[in-house]
C-alpha cells in the first residue's frame, strides 16, 4: 500500500461563524475518496456535508465490493443509492464534488467531478486531472445568484456535480496511468486548490514540495494566511472568508508503508 497523509481544516459558514467541515476523506486499501459538500442552495435542505458523508460511505462500500469496476459506474450507482435511501430529488437536494483515486498492481485511476482536483506527479512533472466547468462559468459571470446555480447545475452547458442525478457521473473527468509512471498524487478540495488556481501562491509542484518538506498543513496555512490579508474578499471575491480544506498526499515511491494524518 502507498504512503498516505491527510490534512484537514474546517472553514466558516457564509455568516462567518465556525461550523464543522463539510469535506470528507476516506482512505481504503485500494483507494482514496475526497468529497466537498456544497453549501445548501436553499433553506430547509440538508447540508452538503451530510450528503458528502453519505456518498463517501457508499463509494467506499462500492470500491471494496467492486475493485475493478469503472469509476463512473461506481459513482453513478452510489449517487442512485443515496438518493433512493434518503428520498432525494434532482434540483432539490444537497450536492458534493467528488475526487477518487484507485490503484491496482499495474494501474492508477483518477476521477474528478466538479472542482476537487487530482494531481499526479511523475518524471515529466505535474499532470493535473481537473474539472474547470465551474471555474469557467464563474469567470464568465454566470454563477452570481442561487437561481443561476440552480439553472446550470447538472445541465448541458453548465456544470456537473454529485447530487440526485446518477447520470452526472457520466460527465466526470477520468484518467489512468501505469502505476510505475507515478511517484505521488495529490487530492484537494477547492479550499486548498484556490491557492494555485486563484491566489497564485504556488503551483502544483511547489505544493508537493511543501507537503513533503514542511507537511501538508503548511499548504493549508499558506492559503489561510493569504485569505487573512483579504478578509472582505476584495482582492479574491469569494462567498466565505475561509472555505473548508482537505489535502491528501499519496506516495507511490515505496519509501515507507502505512498511512498517517497531520
Amino acid at each position: 500500500m502507498p504512503t498516505i497523509k491527510v490534512a484537514e481544516q474546517a472553514g466558516v459558514g457564509i455568516d462567518g461563524a465556525p461550523r464543522p467541515s463539510e469535506d470528507h476523506v476516506v482512505i481504503l486499501e485500494n483507494a482514496v475518496v475526497l468529497l466537498d459538500g456544497a453549501t445548501a442552495p436553499a433553506p430547509g435542505l440538508p447540508p452538503g456535508g451530510w450528503y458528502a458523508g453519505l456518498l463517501a460511505a457508499e463509494l467506499a462500500d462500492a470500491l471494496r465490493a467492486k475493485p475493478e469496476e469503472d469509476l463512473r459506474a461506481l459513482l453513478s450507482g452510489a449517487i442512485a443509492a443515496v438518493a433512493a435511501a434518503h428520498d432525494l430529488h434532482p434540483g432539490a437536494s444537497p450536492s458534493s464534488t467528488v475526487a477518487m483515486l484507485r490503484w491496482t498492481t499495474s494501474r492508477i485511476d483518477g476521477l474528478v467531478l466538479a472542482d476537487s482536483p487530482v494531481v499526479a506527479f511523475g518524471p515529466a512533472g505535474a499532470d493535473p486531472l481537473t474539472d474547470d466547468r465551474l471555474a469557467r462559468l464563474r469567470r464568465s459571470g454566470r454563477l452570481n445568484t442561487t437561481a443561476e446555480v440552480h439553472a446550470l447545475r447538472n445541465r448541458p452547458g453548465g456544470f456537473w456535480v454529485a447530487e440526485a442525478t446518477p447520470a452526472a457521473a457520466s460527465r466526470a473527468r477520468c484518467r489512468s496511468w501505469p502505476r510505475g509512471s507515478l511517484d505521488a498524487v495529490l487530492l484537494a478540495s477547492d479550499g486548498v486548490s484556490v491557492g494555485v488556481d486563484d491566489y497564485g501562491l504556488f503551483d502544483w509542484p511547489q505544493v508537493l514540495t511543501a507537503a513533503r518538506e514542511r507537511g501538508l498543513s503548511s499548504v493549508l496555512e499558506a492559503v489561510r494566511a493569504a485569505e487573512r490579508t483579504d478578509p472582505r474578499g476584495k482582492r479574491w471575491p469569494r462567498a466565505k472568508v475561509h472555505d473548508d480544506q482537505a489535502l491528501v498526499l499519496v506516495e507511490f515511491d515505496g519509501a515507507e508503508l502505512g498511512q498517517s494524518a497531520e
